[in-house]
């Protein structure tokens, strides 16, 4: 049996990937999926978690690209994958790098198109899932709140007359 190199850099779904990290780890470097995820693809394999990335032999991380081939994680419940019931064929995938950016901004066009609210919110550049946004998300010269003149006459005259009692004082 020959000795494999260790190799500090590993492509994996069509990026770099870092091969001194823990493989669920370096797994999870990869858009699209997560520690738990990883996890389960190679528990699944039957890949040693413990392993460095870039100890990994060639035919493991074919395995592991295999695992991911066809938009499903074999042997995985669906719950696990990210895009459920796709809007166009109804099926559960999982998407990796890629494709799950393109998926993803088809579907923020697609509410755009429809005008739905969270279409609206995206066209306008709001925040899209409920959160506040009365004092945060501004953006440009927004600094604070306005006040009324009367709130600020109301606040002059009360800072002088105390400054004025401990003058005296």
């Amino acid at each position: 049996m020959s000795e494999q190199q260790f190799r500090y850099i590993v492509r994996l779904f069509g990026q770099d990937v870092d091969g001194t990290v823990k493989t669920p780890y370096a797994l999870a470097m990869v858009k699209g999926i997560g520690y738990n995820t990883a996890r389960g693809i190679l528990m699944k394999i039957g890949i040693d978690k413990d392993k460095r990335l870039g100890e990994l032999s060639d035919s493991e991380l074919k395995k592991i690209e295999e695992a991911l081939s066809d938009h499903a994680i074999k042997y995985l419940p669906s719950w696990m994958y990210n895009r459920r019931k796709d809007y166009e064929s109804g099926r559960d995938t999982h998407l990796v790098t890629s494709d799950l950016i393109f998926y993803v901004r088809n579907d923020i066009e697609r509410e755009k198109r429809i005008r739905s609210w969270r279409g609206i919110r995206h066209m306008y550049g709001l925040k899209v899932r409920g959160q506040r946004t009365r004092t945060t998300g501004r953006t440009g010269t927004t600094v604070g709140v306005k006040r009324s003149k009367g709130a600020q006459l109301q606040q002059q005259s009360s800072a002088s007359s105390s400054s004025g009692g401990q003058a005296k004082k």
